[in-house]
């Protein structure tokens, strides 16, 4: 039987850094802007709070392209996973 291939570890993993649960379950440029989200994603460089990707405005997404704070975990309750934007996978 063939070992499955080794996955390199992803090479943004030294961005993160402890962020605090956020003080509020809530998208700000959702709130600032009056417009909806699904779910919340935290930045783990920062801690900002942004919308998902499944949201109209994809508030998480942007802050990651614009400071380069490209890894993020859910917030949603009962997940505990990280995305990194750049690498499009679970880190």
């Amino acid at each position: 039987m063939t070992p499955p291939p080794r996955v390199a570890p992803d090479p943004h993993l030294p961005i993160i850094r402890p962020v605090p649960p956020p003080a509020r379950r809530a998208c700000p440029e959702c709130l600032r802007l009056a417009t909806p989200w699904v779910h919340l994603r935290q930045c783990l460089t920062c801690g900002q709070v942004g919308c998902c990707d499944s949201s109209p405005m994809r508030h998480a997404r942007a802050h990651a392209a614009g400071t380069g704070h490209v890894i993020v975990r859910s917030i949603e309750p009962g997940e505990s996973w990280r995305w990194c934007y750049v690498d499009d996978q679970f880190v």
